[in-house]
């Protein structure tokens, strides 16, 4: 269905289109809400490829090698074994289709066997139940709520932080620091 590969500079032209539709954006980044012009994404796109505590990674359709959106993990801690994960598909057309669910446990076995960490944290709209279920279904349980923590469109909605730590990932091996 979908693979992951590392981000490539010259990759930024699909996020000029995808970041330009509200219904796209909604639940991403604020970030996002913006970036309006093909310089601010360019600048954004370096920025984020460039960060060192993090994984970037395009997600691509392994029938048609086409970047349909990117994931990986933001604020990696050595010290403390942990990350954020985030997910981004701008490719409405494969909404619906299984890619979140598959990216997300993807990049959850890399974050527990490649980085070694034994916590994984994210934050999810609650309006965003796409999400909601992708995240249950590759693990993450509900930690909290941040209420009213986003607007979008002018209304205030809270934000889900949810979780999976190694030892629930059901990752045999060595635990511990």
């Amino acid at each position: 269905m979908v693979k992951l590969a590392p981000l490539h500079l010259e990759q930024v032209t699909p996020f000029y289109t995808w970041l330009q539709d509200p219904e796209v954006i909604e639940y991403s980044l604020s970030t996002f809400q913006q970036l309006k012009t093909p310089q601010q994404i360019d600048q954004w796109f370096a920025a984020t490829l460039a960060q060192a505590n993090s994984l970037n990674l395009g997600i691509y359709l392994t029938e048609t090698n086409a970047l349909i959106g990117y994931a990986g993990l933001s604020g990696i801690s050595t010290t403390n074994h942990a990350g954020e994960y985030f997910i981004f598909v701008g490719e409405k057309a494969q909404w619906g289709k299984g890619v979140g669910t598959a990216v997300t446990k993807q990049i959850l076995q890399l974050a527990f066997t490649t980085h070694h960490l034994n916590r994984v944290m994210l934050t999810v709209s609650e309006r965003n139940t796409g999400g909601l279920r992708a995240y249950a279904k590759a693990g993450f349980v509900v930690e909290g709520r941040l209420r009213e923590a986003a607007c979008r469109r002018g209304v205030f909605h809270d934000k889900i932080v949810m979780s999976v730590l190694k030892a629930d990932w059901q990752l045999p091996g060595v635990a511990g620091c």
